[in-house]
């Protein structure tokens, strides 16, 4: 890997969605990513099935694709204190374990840093290390339901929703991936490594910032608006005659080029839609006047319409579609990767794209303990201390 944290080396001490994430986002960026599993069974995403593909987890692969990984037994004290020798040697360590695991396997940052002070050392939690609810188990659900995400999602009147993908998992991941490369250039600067720590509330919450502002500066909760947007109109997914579209005409320059699209001078001119409040105070009454008239004709001839006149717009698509969309493919967020056992499989690409250390994803994901005895000797252990880790079962070779 060439990208621009090549040479960093991370041990991943992670599972299921969160730490997989920040590790995740650093392996495209070109570091080492060592991902620890325990012994027997690995990470839970490994038993996130269906779907699998030739016995193998398509959730776990993934998630994981671009790391090396090795199997340990940490409540062996041989694989501890092995884990212990690998760290002093890192430069980051990831975990996303519940406050206190770490600290009870002897591997709480307070340890670590005394024989490797240039360490960073990423906790990702439930609730963050401090404040009353720090011990407790987090969960993406949880976190969503506690941040007010659940409150404002779905549509108008509806039960509390969650949104469709684990946003305050992924979010935790790409803010604890954002922590470590700020304290990775603190540790440039001054040699000093640090603890930096997030959590899916912290994740979850700032989601919030239009609707908190809202709350902040009129006391007015505006729950769940469907896919419409809590401060600007018309900026929202609207029926057709055959499909659904997205329409983003909430400036008033756009707003009147979709009235000239629509054929429609009677809206540009109606004093309830004059500018971006009035439309906001009756918005029903918008959104009803628009979708009378998008489902007079299909979605494409619309889709070409706005364009031409620049207003932005676009399909509803499904993950199908968007998986095979020509743009989503020229950005490079669909790899091919080949597994040991799963063989041709794909992936989703990675984000950042950089012009002198390019990014990218070469290696699929590991297999249990793929690359314990490798990462074992690059780590300055002897053939014959490899063998007794592998014998005593501290270790397991996949």
């Amino acid at each position: 890997m060439m990208g621009p944290l090549s040479g960093l080396k991370v041990i991943e001490l992670a599972h299921i969605m969160s730490g997989p994430t920040a590790g995740m986002l650093l392996a495209d960026m070109g570091a080492d990513v060592i991902k620890v599993e325990r012994v027997p069974d690995g990470d839970d995403t490994r038993r996130f099935t269906p779907p699998e593909v030739n016995g193998e987890s398509s959730a776990f692969m993934m998630m994981n694709r671009n790391k090396r990984g090795i199997a340990l037994d940490l409540k062996h004290p041989a694989a501890n204190a092995a884990l212990r020798r690998i760290i002093d040697r890192a430069d980051v360590v990831v975990e996303n374990f519940r406050v206190g695991t770490m600290e009870r396997l002897g591997l709480g940052y307070d340890v670590l840093r005394r024989s490797n002070p240039r360490l960073i050392y990423c906790a990702l939690s439930g609730y963050g290390l401090t404040g009353p609810d720090a011990t407790k188990g987090g969960f993406d659900l949880v976190a969503q339901g506690l941040s007010g995400l659940m409150r404002i999602t779905g549509d108008p009147g509806g039960p509390p929703t969650k949104v469709g993908s684990p946003v305050t998992d992924i979010n935790a991941g790409i803010l604890g991936a954002l922590g470590i490369v700020s304290a990775y250039v603190h540790l440039l600067k001054t040699g000093e490594g640090q603890l930096v720590d997030t959590s899916l509330l912290e994740a979850g919450v700032m989601q919030t910032f239009w609707q908190s502002a809202i709350f902040i500066g009129s006391g007015r909760e505006i729950g769940p608006l469907g896919s419409a947007h809590p401060m600007t109109a018309p900026y929202q997914a609207f029926e057709t005659g055959d499909g659904w579209i997205t329409v983003g005409a909430s400036n008033q320059v756009n707003y009147v080029r979709l009235t000239q699209v629509l054929e429609a001078p009677e809206l540009r001119d109606d004093p309830r839609f004059a500018d971006n409040k009035l439309r906001m105070a009756n918005l029903e009454a918008l959104v009803g006047e628009l979708t009378l008239r998008f489902k007079r004709k299909p979605s494409a001839a619309w889709l070409d319409a706005l364009d031409a006149v620049g207003v932005p717009a676009g399909p509803v698509k499904t993950i199908e579609q968007m998986l095979a969309d020509p743009q989503v493919h020229a950005r490079g967020m669909v790899v091919d990767l080949t597994h040991p056992r799963a063989g041709d499989t794909r992936a989703i690409g990675c984000p950042i794209k950089f012009s002198a250390t390019p990014s990218g994803v070469t290696r699929p994901a590991p297999m249990l303990g793929q690359h314990t005895s490798e990462v074992l000797e690059e780590f300055g252990f002897g053939a014959d201390e490899i063998r007794e880790l592998l014998a005593a079962g501290a270790a397991v070779q996949g």
